[in-house]
């Protein structure tokens, strides 16, 4: 018998993302239902050769019987529905940062964890879109060698911040005057230091994100984790300057091989022949890429890679679909 999948936010970026990802997998899918606000409601969507119409999200549709609620709304929009949804017996799987840090609620990413969501039900949580890629690379390197310490500086493309984000970079290319409203500086031809609101301890929202998603999906909250998180003017694909300190010396040609066999991670890395991942090569692909991999300087225990990959895929929509893939693996 199909699933029948219902998507809440499903006009936005990282909901027509979903939509056209269940396009793609072998999901035998029967019905499919989008939620909005009364913004988008009346909108019509292909699927499956089907139109579908955007429906008015309620509390009393969230009540009904789903196999799969995907959240790709805010916050706040899943702290007010995904309780009632997961309370009607429904699987829930929720893109915002709202439950990823409460205890009883899984934080998956399937190819690491994916395990603990046998016989589960109720809420999940998808991780932080720049968690999600760097988590991908440490945890076989944590399995091997143990990971002490992670300074990591992203660079992250504006359709992390929606649609407005995107149109407000491509305005600023045609036009220098354009005016930034997204974010607090113009972003074409700019870097910006600052991704979500900043906490008294300095680090923004979105760095400590990384820190505290990192502990819990590895279970080890011993990991000093050192994050710099920056805006730039690419509109698909995150990329990570990764600093990794072990607790024993790591072997440059081993950490390939160990990489290389992980599902979900393309090894990209020949220096001699210009061969590294970039946003633009990886946009639109559900991997993980690594590059640049090399040893440290001065620290024997010490390695740096590059690592890139698509926010609104794998980072986002692709993770949350992995997870209802997984889920039906074990039935």
């Amino acid at each position: 018998m199909g699933l029948t999948v219902g998507i809440v936010g499903g006009t936005g970026a990282v909901g027509t993302k979903m939509i056209e990802i269940l396009k793609e997998k072998n999901l035998n899918i029967t019905k499919l239902r989008l939620f909005a606000s009364e913004r988008t409601v009346g909108q019509k969507v292909l699927f499956n050769n089907e139109e579908i119409t955007v429906e008015l999200l309620t509390k009393e549709v969230m009540k009904e019987k789903f196999d799969y609620l995907l959240l790709a709304a805010g916050g706040t929009i899943s702290a007010e529905f995904a309780p009632i949804a997961a309370d009607a017996g429904n699987i829930v799987i929720d893109n915002s940062s709202y439950w990823r840090m409460t205890e009883g609620i899984p934080l998956v990413i399937p190819e690491v964890n994916g395990n603990i969501l046998r016989e589960y039900r109720g809420i999940i949580s998808n991780p932080n879109c720049s968690t999600i890629q760097m988590v991908m690379v440490l945890a076989p390197l944590h399995r091997r060698y143990g990971i002490k310490q992670v300074v990591v500086s992203t660079y992250q493309a504006v359709s992390g911040s929606g649609h407005e984000a995107i149109d407000e970079l491509e305005k600023q290319l045609l036009d220098k005057n354009y005016p930034n409203k997204v974010y607090t500086r113009k972003i074409a031809g700019n870097c910006i230091p600052h991704i979500d609101i900043f906490n008294e301890n300095g680090y923004t929202r979105e760095e400590l994100k990384m820190v505290y998603e990192t502990h819990k999906i590895l279970d080890d909250n011993t990991i000093k984790v050192n994050p710099t998180a920056v805006r730039v003017p690419v509109i698909y694909s995150h990329s990570e300057s990764i600093f990794l300190e072990f607790n024993e010396e790591p072997d440059v040609d081993e950490v390939r091989q160990i990489l290389e066999k992980t599902k979900g991670i393309i090894v990209d890395d020949n220096p001699a022949e210009n061969k590294y991942p970039t946003p633009l090569e990886t946009a639109d692909t559900d991997y993980t890429y690594v590059g640049r991999i090399r040893k440290d300087l001065f620290n024997s225990r010490a390695l740096s890679l590059w690592v890139v990959a698509d926010n609104l895929r794998k980072g986002a929509a692709t993770n949350a679909i992995q997870i209802i893939e997984t889920i039906e693996n074990f039935k």
